[in-house]
């Protein structure tokens, strides 16, 4: 039988090799900030940490913008899961977290459980505040997006809110700065409304450069 850290520096292994290397924000060091972030939360809401630290590193691996669609991407979760964890309901929360943390455009249901909520909490703290911003350009530039097209934002509908002919500017607006308003625990908003705050700031500075009044 595994020890849960012997399962754990598998999953680092693993997810390293899958991620390593990625351009697009979603590689093994926010891997690594999102499980340590989580860590933080649920020491605080004394929560189950191996699920949310087994959760929070391997939560990438289905990203549906990492895979061919969001079913291939569970099927790897759920595959690796299978080889490495004989706890079946170790495997089942895992991947109901998985399966349903992303914005998906706001249209995903509340989370399930407090894991679930403080592992969502902890992947939307890295995508606001400093690194945040560094994300969303490193995203927006590993798909040719242009930087900002003045003029030219209108707020997308949910289902459209992948549309890939978007500047990355645009994606503050259509993510971003709504994510302080949908964390889940008490210290994930104190710590949102933070880095809120920061991208606003950043926000002004960037038009104020750019000779727009906004």
């Amino acid at each position: 039988m595994k020890d849960r850290r012997s399962v754990i520096e598998a999953a680092e292994r693993y997810v390293k090799k899958e991620l390593e290397a990625d351009p697009s924000g979603h590689d093994w060091w926010h891997i690594d900030r999102v499980r340590r972030m989580a860590l933080r939360i649920a020491d605080k809401e004394q929560a189950d940490v191996y699920i949310c630290e087994l959760a929070a590193l391997l939560h990438d691996i289905a990203d549906e913008k990492l895979n061919d669609s969001k079913e291939a991407g569970m099927a790897k979760v759920h595959g690796w899961l299978c080889e490495h964890v004989e706890d079946r309901d170790v495997i089942d929360s895992v991947v109901e977290i998985i399966s349903t943390m992303s914005y998906n455009g706001g249209q995903n249901p509340p989370m399930k459980t407090l894991e679930g909520q403080i592992v969502q909490d902890a992947d939307r703290l890295d995508a606001i505040g400093a690194i945040g911003i560094a994300r969303t350009f490193a995203y927006g530039g590993s798909r040719g997006r242009v930087m900002y097209n003045p003029g030219a934002y209108e707020e997308l509908s949910p289902e459209n809110y992948r549309s890939g002919d978007r500047a990355t500017i645009d994606h503050f607006y259509d993510k971003l700065l709504k994510l302080k308003d949908l964390m889940n625990t008490a210290y994930g908003r104190e710590l949102a409304l933070e880095r809120h705050k920061f991208m606003e700031l950043y926000l002004k500075q960037f038009y104020l450069e750019w000779g727009i009044e906004h």
